[in-house]
């Protein structure tokens, strides 16, 4: 079989089975999980009411027709695998190829596949596994509220990124309702920040510590997939007491950076720890989900993307117009009035 048409047959099977998968967000125990958070909220509500939201049953809670009935819902899940198959696996790669880059560039051209003897024995060896797991960590989720903070704010970026946002209902499928371009940039920066962290490790400790694992997965993302991260793209509103929301990540959270209201327009960036938006004043958490509305605003025609192809061509032609207005504006002249003297 030709190799690109066996990649392709292989990487299908991996989309198929991505509930079984650990390293997948739609793994069913992090499913199953989150529908565990989703029930202890439906019983909290339903203390002293009848009904909840409208919903007289859990599965009603679960699966609102609200949600259900909006069309947007359903093109999440065409686009899943529309987007999975075509658009995931033009970007294979991608993320491995700038890691090793980046271990090559801070190693002076160290050899990644060359295994090294860890110099700590017993505890300390644990210890440092679960350092260097934390740094990791924090340097991923440092670049990833960066490379986020500006898809939003650099225009020609947001053309891509607003596919993600152009959902106006969610469900745990919206998740991957992003354009490729929009991955390609954010799969190649998270990659260099991982190849640059391996490589220091290597340089300070003369090897890469191996993270503690559960089903294959990093513990720290095994948790933060395990505690709810299914809600995030959900209609379920959670958010933690107090300070707590500002240590923790939570559907409120990201539910108010999916809210087009303009109180929450350009709000919590962050993925796996909130305190990146209080350090860079982005940070805002509403007592309730009363203002919080999915979608964009209509400067940036939304309705438009209502196809699995809209969703991947309007952005192009979208950043097109961007572009061609950028150059327009360094290309016109100055007028005499507009220069500035010499001083």
């Amino acid at each position: 079989m030709d190799p690109i048409l066996n990649s392709f047959y292989e990487h299908t099977w991996r989309v198929i089975l991505s509930p079984f998968d650990p390293v997948n967000r739609i793994f069913f125990v992090y499913l199953a999980t989150s529908i565990l958070i989703a029930f202890a909220i439906y019983r909290a509500k339903r203390r002293g009411s009848t009904e909840v939201e409208g919903e007289s049953s859990f599965l009603g809670y679960l699966f609102p027709k609200k949600v259900w009935s909006h069309p947007s819902a359903w093109l999440d899940v065409r686009y899943f695998f529309f987007h999975k198959l075509i658009g995931h696996f033009l970007l294979l790669g991608v993320m491995g190829a700038t890691a090793l880059v980046a271990f090559s560039w801070v190693t002076g051209g160290a050899d990644p596949f060359k295994e090294a003897v860890s110099p700590f024995k017993g505890w300390q060896e644990t210890v440092a596994a679960f350092v260097f797991m934390l740094v990791f960590y924090l340097v991923a989720d440092f670049i990833a509220f960066y490379v986020h903070y500006l898809q939003h704010k650099v225009p020609l970026l947001w053309q891509f990124h607003k596919v993600h946002h152009s959902a106006e209902v969610m469900h745990p499928l919206s998740n991957f309702r992003e354009h490729p371009i929009d991955n390609l940039f954010y799969l190649a920066a998270i990659g260099a920040g991982m190849g640059a962290v391996t490589g220091f490790s290597y340089n300070v400790l003369g090897y890469t510590p191996n993270m503690p694992t559960l089903l294959g997965v990093p513990v720290l993302m095994f948790l933060f997939n395990f505690v709810g991260y299914n809600l995030r793209h959900s209609h379920i509103w959670l958010r933690w007491p107090g300070v707590w929301s500002k240590v923790f990540p939570s559907s409120a959270h990201h539910h108010v950076h999916h809210s087009c209201h303009p109180d929450h327009l350009d709000k919590n960036f962050a993925f796996m720890f909130p305190f990146w938006d209080i350090l860079f004043g982005t940070y805002a958490m509403p007592e309730d989900n009363r203002d919080v509305k999915f979608g964009v605003t209509e400067k940036d025609r939304g309705h438009e993307l209502d196809s699995c192809l809209k969703l991947y061509f309007v952005p192009l032609k979208d950043a097109w117009r961007v572009l061609t207005q950028t150059k327009r504006k360094i290309a016109k002249p100055q007028q005499p009035h507009e220069r500035h003297p010499v001083e």
